[in-house]
């Protein structure tokens, strides 16, 4: 039941970052359900990968680099969902960091913490 929660706020965030941020667009609720699948697939993965090669980058950016690792990831998943667009490298950028804000939101608000 919890990941079923966690689909749903996550998808709620989606919904709410693709209204916010132009070049960031999802077709239907159909590709929006794909892709909060495909990003909590992709962020469980291959993330922590990249952020592990990407290390001494980040520490030098004193953790900036994270925006570009978390863009990268969502340009990863517009790639392989159909209904998912991003139009270029700075609305990936914009759009990571304001699907982790809302999705922080969210989960504050349910009660449980941002994971």
């Amino acid at each position: 039941m919890t990941y079923l929660v966690n689909l749903i706020l996550s998808m709620l965030a989606l919904i709410v970052t693709a209204y916010l941020v132009p070049g960031f667009t999802i077709i239907s609720l159909f590709d929006v359900f794909v892709t909060a699948i495909v990003l909590g697939i992709i962020n469980v993965l291959i993330k922590p990968i990249m952020l592990l090669i990407t290390l001494p980058l980040n520490v030098l950016t004193l953790g900036l680099f994270t925006f570009v690792i978390n863009g990268l990831m969502l340009i990863l998943a517009s790639a392989i969902v159909p209904g998912f667009l991003i139009t270029g490298w700075i609305p990936a950028i914009i759009g990571g960091i304001v699907l982790a804000l809302v999705q922080a939101v969210l989960f504050v608000m349910r009660g449980k913490d941002a994971k």
